[in-house]
């Protein structure tokens, strides 16, 4: 009898165990094939009606020169981190291919969103993971940087797994693998941006101590070491080229407008409308209908906090990823002078799950707003994708006339070793094998004399659009028009130590 006592309680206490592990009904439905498909449908959508002839942009190609061999590294400026530029190394090791490069990332990022999910799935239900999946891989903006060398989307990913594991580790203390987990999606993150991860890091070092976990120490140690980690390349560069972490900060501060209060929020909305970068921000609000999702945002999550704590089931899952994602686009709302869609990359990824449960919830078999879900959903993701399309197609024209640009200008003799600088200098460098190098501006990287001093030695391209009038050490080059680059009009190129083309004959 009394060894059938203590098997009764050893079965009690596994119990016990399994339902800290498993809260109940998060089991509603297997969530690989959820999330599987949503994963696939990112890349395979972006693979094939967004990517293809989509050449780099100005941000990418500065990540990428860095581990090119095709140029030069292009100036790397303060706020930059270097998470993205090992992301892509790999690759750019084999092939210099801008479509090799596209499909690299585009898997990536598909895997990237399957394993950030993958945490989540004994928190939540399937179904609300593979739709919360499918929210953020349907917005435009992910759609769009699927398979672009940009940190923010592998941000999104980071914070998602480490909140998760945050919530798996309050939920179940033996959990030994979650603390980790945490630490290495806090790591990751601030890899790509270190101070996203501040702001990821800060909410959950404080939800550790009101929810009063156990162990709260160790989850705030644990968040610590992840943000010193992935953090300690950026940190140790601002020693070695910027003369400490004050200065860099405060460089980094000044390149962005200096940070300091603002109302961004109208600028979020106008960005929506298909701008890649809004700075400064006094454009039209154009496309009303396509940015209606991202003013119904906070509704839609009030809901789905509101339904997720009254089923009293997962309260605690949906709460935190609210609190952490609201924190996560707080910084770019209230502290940036100007807007980029992708900013807020990883605020949507976490505050995707509340909307999702609360749709989910309204979908239920008793619920009457299925249809109503069913057809509001589609007519977004309709929406997204006609603005992804026409930006990546605005970024297609923008690649054939870079691809004109660069052609003239190695037709000038322009060629490697080179050196251009100007309008679009980082892009037109790149694309012509050359170093990128601007004497003034926020991407300064050498001094007029230096500059004047280099064309003694290597063709120097200075390109200026319109009215513009070269420095004064140029004004005596050759003067040659260039095709139009996109907005940039009424292009020249004043070149150096080319020989005129009778010379070579």
């Amino acid at each position: 009898m009394r060894d059938n006592g203590v098997i009764s309680q050893v079965r009690a206490g596994v119990a016990g165990r399994a339902w800290q592990k498993r809260p109940a009904d998060t089991a509603a439905g297997n969530p690989l094939p959820w999330l599987a498909g949503v994963s696939a449908a990112l890349t395979l959508f972006h693979l094939a009606l967004i990517s293809p002839g989509l050449g780099l942009g100005w941000d990418e190609t500065v990540y990428v020169s860095q581990v090119s061999g095709e140029a030069p590294a292009a100036f790397f400026s303060a706020p930059r981190a270097r998470g993205i530029t090992y992301l892509v190394a790999p690759l750019t090791a084999l092939t210099p291919s801008i479509t090799a490069l596209r499909v690299y990332m585009a898997v990536l990022a598909g895997c990237g969103l399957f394993l950030a999910l993958w945490v989540w799935r004994r928190l939540l239900p399937a179904p609300v993971l593979g739709f919360a999946g499918g929210l953020f891989a349907g917005l435009w903006v992910t759609m769009f940087y699927a398979s672009q060398a940009m940190p923010n989307l592998w941000v999104a990913y980071g914070a998602l797994a480490a909140v998760g594991c945050f919530v798996r580790a309050v939920r179940d203390p033996d959990d030994r693998w979650a603390p980790v987990g945490m630490a290495a999606g806090v790591a990751f993150a601030a890899l790509m941006r270190p101070t996203d991860a501040v702001w990821l890091a800060l909410p959950l070092a404080v939800a550790a101590v009101a929810m009063r976990a156990r162990r709260w120490w160790l989850l705030i140690v644990a968040l610590g070491a992840g943000l010193a980690v992935g953090s300690a390349e950026w940190i140790a560069e601002a020693y070695v080229s910027y003369g400490g972490l004050a200065e860099r900060l405060d460089r980094a501060s000044e390149i962005q407008g200096r940070l300091g209060w603002y109302f961004s929020v109208d600028d979020h909305v106008r960005a929506l409308g298909g701008r890649l970068l809004c700075r400064p921000c006094d454009v039209p609000w154009r496309y009303p209908v396509a940015t209606l999702w991202f003013v119904a945002l906070p509704l839609l999550v009030a809901a789905g906090v509101r339904a997720a704590v009254r089923a009293r089931h997962h309260g605690t899952e949906v709460v935190v990823a609210t609190v952490v994602g609201t924190v996560l686009a707080a910084p770019y709302l209230f502290t940036v002078g100007y807007a980029a869609p992708r900013f807020l990359l990883p605020a949507y990824a976490l505050l995707a799950l509340p909307v999702a449960y609360g749709l989910v919830r309204a979908c239920r078999p008793r619920g009457r707003g299925r249809r109503i879900v069913v057809l509001t959903v589609t007519a977004h993701l309709a929406i997204q994708y006609a603005m992804a399309d026409s930006t990546a197609d605005r970024v297609r024209r923008d690649t054939v006339d870079l691809g004109r640009v660069t052609a003239e200008l190695n037709a000038l003799g322009v060629r490697p070793p080179c050196v251009v600088s100007g309008v679009e200098a980082i892009r037109v460098a790149f694309r012509a094998g050359c170093a990128s190098r601007q004497p003034d501006g926020h991407d300064e990287s050498i001094t007029p004399e230096r500059l004047a001093a280099t064309a003694l030695d290597q063709p120097v391209a200075i390109v200026v659009w319109g009215g513009g009038r070269p420095p004064p050490y140029a004004a005596a080059w050759p003067a040659h028009p260039l095709p139009d680059l996109g907005n940039w009009t009424g292009l020249r190129a004043y070149v150096s130590g080319v020989r005129p083309p009778e010379a070579g004959r």
